[in-house]
């Protein structure tokens, strides 16, 4: 998988947080864009980000799309920094609410049981 793909999937879960609410919050774009300042990858999150916000798609589908090229792609250590995008993108708006905080805690445990399930297909551990 290229890393374009995975940033791509960076923007669509970022959308799927952002739209939590039902709303994108002007102060959430401002978020995103400085903390992706300097990112070699910026523009392809922003893009995908911007592509998914243009197509309102269901949310869970889009999730759903990203997990899953999380899932092919492996781990990375960039999914540090992803999830401090999505805590600052949601702190962005009167602080983090409890939809968000849950989307964040399911990535995680999302991501960390898929990567258990894949090592264990492939006779990792």
């Amino acid at each position: 998988m290229n890393k374009e793909r995975l940033y791509d999937a960076f923007g669509e879960l970022i959308y799927a947080l952002a739209m939590a609410d039902g709303l994108i919050q002007p102060e959430e774009i401002h978020a995103l864009n400085t903390i992706l300042q300097g990112h070699p990858w910026a523009s392809q999150i922003k893009w995908s980000f911007n592509y998914e916000a243009s197509k309102k798609l269901d949310l869970k589908e889009v999730y759903k799309k990203a997990l899953d090229t999380f899932t092919q792609h492996g781990q990375d250590k960039e999914y540090v920094y992803l999830i401090e995008i999505l805590q600052k993108v949601a702190k962005a708006s009167d602080g983090i609410d409890a939809v968000e905080q849950e989307i964040i805690e399911l990535f995680q445990k999302d991501l960390k049981e898929n990567f258990i399930i894949e090592m264990e297909k492939r006779q990792l551990v």
